[in-house]
C-alpha cells in the first residue's frame, strides 16, 4: 500500500434530505478524535452511549472523554455483542439504564458500534419518553455503509428479523474509516456484501468499480473503502429521501434479504453473520433472477463470483424447502401470505414481485449444500 493511501484526507459530508428530518453524514479518518465534530449534534447536556463488549473497550473511554471534556454529563450502557443479543431484554437493559440515571428527554443517545446496536440504540431513542435525539457512530463497515443510515431501528422476534421496531431518524450520522482497522475479517466481508448489494440494484457502474477494487477493498486500502462507503450512502440516501417509510422503492434495498433473513432464523440468529447470509441470499436472488428470464447466465455468475471474492458464503444451508418457505412467508415485504422478492431486470434495474414456486423450489434446490 503507498504512503499517500494512509495520509487523512478532508471528511466526505453527505446529506440525506427530508424536510426537517434531515441530516448529515460524515465519513472520514480518526473523526472519533474531533470533540467537536459529536458535540454539534448534541442538543443538551445529557449523553447516553449505547455499545456493546468488543466495540466498548476500544472506543467507549475516547467517545465519552470527548463528551465530558465538552461539559456533557455522559452515561453509558454496555450489551453483549451480535446478532443473538438483539432481542426485547437487552432494549430493556437500555431502558433501565435511562430510567435509573433519570435520564430526560433532552438526553441524546449515541449508538456507538455496529448494525445490532445502531437499530437498538435507535429504537431505544425512539420509544423513550415518546422519542428522545441519537446519534449514529458505526463502527463496522456494514453499519457504515447501510444501517446506520435511512432511520431503520428494531429488534428481531425468534419467528422473524427485524419484526418489531420503528422508523425514526438520528441527528447525525459519523462514520470514523480508521475503525475499520480493528474489524475482524469475517466483518468486513459481512460489510462488502451491502456495498456489492448498492451496485447490483442501482448503479451497474459501482458493480464494475467493486469488481475492479475488491481487492483494495479486501486489503483495507483506506482510499478504496471512503468511495466505498461514500457511494453506498449515496445511494441509500437518494432511496430514503423517495421513499422514507418503504412504501415501494425503498424495498429494493432488501435485495438477497427474502432470503438472506430466512437463513439467519433458520440457522439461529448470530450463527451467521447478516452480511454473509445477504451475500448468499443476493446469489440466490441472482439465480431466481436468471430462471425467470430476467438476467442471462454471465450475470448470475458474475455476482456469484463477486460476493465469493469479498469472502462470503454462496452456498446456503439445507433448510429443506417446506422450512425456507415458512421462514420466507414471515418477511415485512410480503403481501397477501405472497412472498415477495427484490430481482434484478437486468443489472442495476430491479423488480419486487412474487416468484413462481416451481422456480423458487428450483432456487433452493440449485444453492442449498446437500447433506448426506
Amino acid at each position: 500500500m503507498t504512503a499517500d493511501h494512509r495520509t487523512p484526507h478532508p471528511p466526505i459530508q453527505l446529506q440525506v434530505d427530508l424536510g426537517d428530518r434531515s441530516y448529515p453524514i460524515t465519513i472520514g479518518q480518526s473523526l472519533l478524535n474531533s470533540p467537536e465534530l459529536l458535540a454539534r449534534h448534541v442538543a443538551g447536556k445529557r449523553v447516553a452511549i449505547v455499545t456493546n463488549t468488543v466495540v466498548g473497550p476500544l472506543y467507549l473511554e475516547r467517545v465519552a472523554g470527548l463528551l465530558r471534556e465538552a461539559g456533557m454529563q455522559v452515561t453509558t450502557v454496555v450489551l453483549p455483542d451480535g446478532e443473538e443479543e438483539k432481542h426485547w431484554g437487552n432494549l430493556m437493559k437500555i431502558f433501565d439504564v435511562l430510567l435509573a440515571e433519570k435520564c430526560d428527554r433532552k438526553t441524546t443517545i449515541v449508538a456507538l458500534g455496529g448494525g445490532v446496536i445502531g437499530d437498538m440504540a435507535g429504537f431505544a431513542a425512539a420509544a423513550y419518553m415518546r422519542g428522545v435525539p441519537f446519534v449514529q457512530v458505526p463502527t463496522t463497515l456494514l453499519s457504515q455503509v447501510d444501517s446506520s443510515v435511512g432511520g431503520k431501528t428494531g429488534i428481531n422476534h425468534p419467528l422473524g428479523k427485524n419484526m418489531i421496531g420503528a422508523f425514526y431518524q438520528p441527528q447525525a450520522v459519523i462514520a470514523d474509516t480508521a475503525t475499520l482497522d480493528t474489524l475482524p475479517d469475517r466483518e468486513l466481508s459481512a460489510g462488502l456484501a451491502e456495498v456489492i448489494k448498492h451496485g447490483a440494484i442501482i448503479d451497474p457502474a459501482f458493480f464494475d468499480w467493486i469488481e475492479a477494487s475488491i481487492g483494495l477493498l479486501m486489503a483495507r486500502d483506506p482510499v478504496a473503502l471512503a468511495h466505498a462507503i461514500q457511494r453506498s450512502c449515496e445511494i441509500k440516501a437518494d432511496v430514503v429521501r423517495q421513499d422514507e417509510r418503504e412504501g415501494g422503492l425503498r424495498a429494493i434495498l432488501n435485495f438477497g434479504h427474502t432470503f438472506g433473513h430466512a437463513i439467519e432464523a433458520g440457522m439461529g440468529y448470530g450463527e451467521w453473520l447478516h452480511g454473509e447470509a445477504v451475500g448468499c441470499g443476493m446469489v440466490m436472488a441472482a439465480d431466481l433472477s436468471h430462471r425467470l428470464g430476467f438476467i442471462d447466465a454471465a450475470t448470475r455468475e458474475r455476482i456469484a463470483a463477486l460476493v465469493k471474492a469479498a469472502g462470503l458464503p454462496v452456498t446456503a444451508p439445507d433448510l429443506g424447502a417446506a422450512r425456507w418457505l415458512e421462514l420466507m412467508e414471515v418477511d415485512k415485504k410480503n403481501e397477501g401470505g405472497q412472498i415477495k422478492f427484490i430481482l434484478l431486470k437486468p443489472l442495476g434495474r430491479s423488480v419486487i414481485m412474487p416468484a413462481p414456486q416451481d422456480a423458487l423450489l428450483a432456487t433452493i434446490a440449485a444453492c442449498t449444500a446437500r447433506t448426506a
